[in-house]
């Protein structure tokens, strides 16, 4: 029997590109569910994110114009992380998987045609990744391209040049509804998830209406939640300069008391201030890292809900 799928869009002010992508998206439906691939009753699912244009009516008028087309609305915007996990999990049971894609379409909806068929051979879950990222300015690649190495390289697991196109099985989708924490980066829960993966490649296009929703500002954003969400690195690296400046400070008193013994002038202004100005820096630093974990710990310990869902169209 061929599986429910729920293709599950974030939204937050796409009142421009909204009724586009409805029309291309039923299209694909409806050739899917032509070629057997997927059941007839298979549908979208958009999270509306708390949007401040037209997106509520817009959702709503698709729904009436098809059925297909369902709908849920925060009542505060919390985020493209909460809105994706607020479809998610809506649509959790009333699925066998759900395909998570950007309002824009940017991401090459075709490629869910292989997605399914990897979900109906066992694959749990299958990452949507760019095989490149030619069609971005310099900055954006270059951009995208440390965001992804610099989690890396504090310890973060990711999939490379993976944003949020996926598609996950009911059993994914269950063990997901598990992770409680408010702090959401979903990146970095998927490889932690486990179970059976695999990756699609696709060329990214042009978006044809409306504008990012993902400035510098929100990816540095995201890129931080990310890290202190999932790794205590950054406040060993705090540990280990504080040790090598340790060691520094040794070597510098050393050479100070042997000015001293040798009676030698030093002025010493230079040195001091430029010190005074490094450690102070550093300890700033140092204390908005450790801050963002407090913080962290502040909101997680509170336990309030991470979204609430003011309407559901279904």
């Amino acid at each position: 029997m061929p599986p429910r799928i729920a293709i599950v869009l974030p939204c937050y002010n796409e009142q421009e590109v909204l009724p586009s992508t409805a029309r291309t998206l039923l299209a694909l439906l409806d050739r899917f569910a032509a070629d057997g691939i997927i059941a007839p009753d298979s549908y979208i699912m958009c999270s509306n994110d708390g949007s401040r244009d037209g997106t509520r009516s817009i959702i709503a008028a698709l729904h009436s114009a098809d059925p297909r087309v369902k709908g849920i609305t925060l009542a505060h915007n919390r985020g493209q992380q909460a809105a994706l996990l607020a479809g998610l999990m809506s649509v959790r049971e009333r699925c066998d998987a759900a395909i998570t894609i950007d309002a824009d379409l940017q991401d090459n909806p075709e490629m869910m045609r292989r997605m399914i068929e990897l979900f109906s051979r066992g694959t749990d879950i299958v990452y949507g990744v760019r095989s490149s990222r030619d069609s971005d300015s310099w900055f954006k690649r270059v951009s995208a391209q440390t965001f992804y190495r610099f989690q890396s390289a504090m310890g973060l697991q990711t999939v490379y040049n993976h944003a949020d196109y996926r598609l996950m099985s009911r059993r994914a989708l269950d063990i997901l509804s598990q992770y409680g924490e408010s702090n959401l980066y979903l990146r970095g829960i998927m490889p932690d998830i486990g179970l059976r993966t695999a990756v699609v490649e696709y060329a990214r296009t042009e978006r044809t209406a409306g504008e990012s929703k993902y400035p510098l500002g929100k990816m540095l954003a995201l890129s931080i939640d990310g890290i202190t969400s999932f790794t205590a690195k950054p406040m060993r690296m705090i540990f280990l300069v504080g040790l090598s400046l340790l060691l520094i400070d040794v070597i510098v008193a050393l050479w100070v008391l042997y000015v001293h013994l040798t009676h030698h002038t030093v002025t010493g202004w230079s040195s001091l201030m430029l010190s005074v100005w490094f450690l102070g820096s550093l300890i700033l630093m140092s204390i908005g890292i450790v801050g963002e974990y407090i913080g962290k710990i502040f909101v997680e310990v509170k336990r309030r809900p991470r979204y609430n869902i003011e309407e559901e169209i279904f």
